[in-house]
């Protein structure tokens, strides 16, 4: 989850790994020590919370968040597809500040979208978090190892790890 040595200042931390986290009676969870470095390191103790298409929630530190919905608040609004993502990922965005101790508070409408419990996944995706219930996480583990009828994205012809 750390940045790698090639990356530049300017382009922040990267966030990577799988951490399984427990939400607290009040909604919160504590971002493990080495996640939680990275982020203050990108930018401090802010994030933005907001609901992901996929029944997730992102997670970005403030200064990646604000480009994206700038730019996202940009395209037109008359156009109903743009319209609905600009309400999905604008208006479920919450500023929330990470405390002392780590832990943020996942607002409760974010908690109902997302259908978090007690049992989180927080999964590293570069420049930002997916929160996930830890249910629905196995399920799209499951998912991706079965590539959809073992057939890969054309994109990916040729990659190889």
């Amino acid at each position: 989850m750390a940045a790698s040595a090639g990356d530049s200042a300017a382009i922040g931390p990267v966030f990577r790994g799988v951490a399984e986290l427990s939400l607290d009676a009040k909604g919160r969870f504590a971002f493990p020590a080495r996640q939680r470095d990275a982020l203050f390191a990108a930018g401090g103790t802010r994030v933005v919370l907001t609901a992901d298409p996929s029944r997730c929630l992102l997670i970005y530190p403030i200064d990646a968040w604000e480009p994206i919905q700038a730019r996202l608040m940009s395209l037109s609004s008359f156009d109903e597809r743009i319209r609905a993502l600009q309400r999905l990922l604008v208006g479920h965005a919450d500023d929330v500040e990470v405390d002392a101790a780590g832990r943020i508070l996942v607002p409760p409408a974010l908690r109902r979208y997302a259908s978090l419990d007690r049992r989180v996944v927080l999964v590293g995706q570069g420049r930002k978090f997916e929160l996930w219930d830890d249910a629905a996480w196995a399920a799209r583990t499951a998912q991706a190892i079965a590539f959809d009828g073992g057939t890969l994205p054309p994109s990916l012809d040729g990659f190889s790890l």
